[in-house]
């Protein structure tokens, strides 16, 4: 009890010094809620949106249980998870953060998984997508897509091996579901009966579902919104207020025993808050070589930064699903990452015939230049899908009012 009074004045306090902030400085407030909005106006909300809705879809008619029940003889040995976690992981890793927490969470409300294969399954499945990492961050912030590479290499490996790792966690404590272990033979006739009986249990028509969909799907990405706006006022508050710098000058020694420019550390912070921002504040410094800040985007890609990390709580709270393992599997990545990134310089980056100082773009990299014009496009009709996609969900938020109230 005296630890909740504690915990609960100090969250008081903070709120209050917050919003105290928001009124000393009204304007720095505005033009930072401004670029949260825009990025998630033009950005987030398009990227986001099929996936959130195709998922919802594919739980519904039980594509997700027939993938689970195939899936199973290689997730299990490997991540101690159901087969219908490599669903998740697949999905989390085209659709990028917070996908994979919102699917966990609605397998674990489906009963798919129990709470520690839930709590397993979110500490890798919850990770930035290709298109963020080489468009956004290589392209758009360091102008080196050979770089971007190595950044992708670093993070997808890094989250195999913390699933790997996390696959230990609470297997002393929990077992595996006692389902029926089907032979090879009839593993695929056994899958689809799994499906058949999802789709049987939902009595629900098409149009219900895809309804319900669609509302649920943006309901997430508005909470979503609502956290990138949140921390983007919180990041520059505390660079207004000096505590960026602050905490810099306090990291400044460790930087320099490990051997990093200390131009780096504020950009770093930022970067642990929200990971765009970080990103490229870190691609502009210029005392710094570009092995540190591949190393320390690979951190914060790898952490998440505090904004995805609070989205993840919020949706992981609808749940028994803890958020500690997620945290520490979250630093453990950041970790992993960046000593990947050290070991992966050579081979993936210098190897290729280029200097560190070396400026790529995506012109002289055919294979992979389908990614640069992905994000050229998301950029440029961003804004105009979340606008149709919005008023599709008053429209349908509308209708279901006025059905409720007809009944």
């Amino acid at each position: 009890m005296y630890l909740s009074r504690i915990k609960n004045l100090i969250i008081a306090l903070l709120t209050t010094l917050f919003a105290f902030s928001i009124m000393v400085y009204p304007k720095a407030a505005f033009e930072s809620s401004l670029k949260g909005l825009e990025m998630w106006w033009e950005i987030v909300f398009p990227s986001l949106l099929p996936f959130f809705i195709i998922s919802e879809l594919l739980i519904c008619f039980g594509v997700v249980r027939f993938i689970g029940v195939l899936m199973e003889p290689i997730m299990r040995p490997l991540f101690n998870v159901p087969g219908s976690g490599g669903f998740v992981w697949a999905m989390g890793l085209a659709s990028g953060f917070p996908a994979g927490a919102k699917l966990t969470a609605r397998l674990r409300q489906e009963k798919e998984v129990t709470q520690y294969e839930a709590e397993r399954l979110v500490a890798f499945t919850n990770c930035s997508n290709p298109l963020f990492i080489l468009g956004a961050v290589s392209v758009g912030f360091f102008h080196n897509a050979e770089l971007g590479i190595l950044l992708a290499a670093s993070h997808y490996i890094g989250n195999i091996i913390v699933g790997i790792i996390m696959r230990f966690y609470g297997s002393s404590t929990v077992t595996a579901p006692a389902h029926r272990k089907p032979t090879k033979i009839n593993l695929f006739k056994h899958a689809l009966q799994r499906m058949y009986h999802v789709r049987q249990m939902d009595p629900r028509p098409f149009g219900k579902q895809m309804g319900d969909a669609v509302k649920h799907s943006i309901q997430t990405l508005l909470m979503i919104g609502g956290f990138i706006l949140l921390f983007s006022v919180l990041n520059r508050m505390l660079a207004e207020f000096h505590i960026t710098v602050l905490l810099a000058t306090l990291l400044a020694s460790v930087a320099s025993l490990i051997g990093f420019s200390q131009e780096i550390i504020s950009p770093f912070i930022s970067g642990l808050f929200e990971i765009t921002l970080g990103s490229k504040q870190i691609s502009e410094t210029s005392s710094s070589a570009l092995l540190q800040q591949a190393i320390v985007v690979s951190f914060i890609l790898a952490f998440n930064g505090f904004s995805v990390q609070a989205q993840v709580a919020s949706i992981l709270a609808e749940t028994d699903i803890r958020f500690k393992p997620f945290f520490l599997a979250r630093i453990l990545h950041g970790f992993i990452a960046s000593v990947l990134t050290l070991l992966l310089w050579k081979p993936l980056y210098l190897n290729h015939g280029h200097q560190p100082t070396v400026v790529e773009t995506f012109s002289s990299h055919p294979s992979i230049s389908w990614i640069y014009g992905a994000w050229e496009s998301l950029l440029s009709v961003g804004a105009l899908i979340t606008f149709i996609s919005l008023l599709g969900y008053v429209s349908l938020h509308w209708k279901s009012l006025k059905w409720k109230s007809a009944r």
